[in-house]
């Protein structure tokens, strides 16, 4: 009856970093469809099954954040990070979803490079989100992974602008020119939550310095 009574502790760091390790082999997988664009299918559906559990692991988080008394950081940033983190593999889910959907299977060169800007943005993300369990001593990593995602997400801008403008000079039918800009920029809206979830971090680490 008595430790009934007591608060609840929950290693919601655990949480983050699962579902950072799920975003990294999601963006691997689209990276690798650009790879094989052959195997679109088979990749999209993994990345539909790391969707999945990565809507798992949010789930319990919140729902553990519901039943947690004390909590090892500020409630409303253990819920605004989880949530901006699953935007992450939502959009890549969503890039995929978008690939079968228009049955591309030729990739342009942009998409690729998109794709691996957004592998490294989401894997130095999983590197800075591993070093919250210790901020103290994990500061200047966080930050140093921080301020390359920050940088992926400048890259992914410029791709992004020059695959716009190649595509609007040379391609002459519509529908066509329709798919790729909407694919194009649901990549780079990738990158942009990755910047999102590298505020909130570095936010966490000014709260805790």
């Amino acid at each position: 009856m008595f430790k009934r009574l007591l608060p609840e502790t929950t290693n919601f760091f655990k949480y983050f970093e699962d579902h950072a390790k799920l975003t990294v082999s999601a963006c691997r997988e689209l990276d690798l469809i650009c790879t094989g664009p052959t195997e679109l299918y088979d990749r999209a559906s993994r990345i539909k099954a790391i969707e999945h559990e990565a809507d798992r692991v949010t789930h319990g988080c919140i729902d553990a954040l519901h039943r947690t008394f004390i909590t090892p950081i500020d409630r409303s940033d253990i819920h605004k990070l989880i949530t901006k983190l699953d935007d992450i593999i939502d959009s890549v889910d969503a890039a995929a979803s978008r690939m079968m959907l228009y049955e591309i299977t030729t990739m342009r060169i942009e998409v690729k490079q998109l794709t691996t800007v957004l592998v490294r943005a989401s894997t130095d993300l999983s590197g800075a989100i591993a070093g919250l369990n210790h901020i103290s001593k994990n500061t200047a990593e966080i930050e140093r992974c921080c301020q390359a995602v920050y940088d992926a997400e400048k890259e992914g801008d410029q791709i992004l602008r020059a695959a716009l403008a190649r595509l609007f000079k040379e391609e002459n039918e519509a529908v066509t020119l329709i798919k790729w800009k909407e694919l194009f920029e649901r990549l780079e809206k990738a990158t942009d939550r990755c910047e999102e979830v590298a505020n909130i971090v570095q936010g966490i680490v000014i709260e805790a310095s």
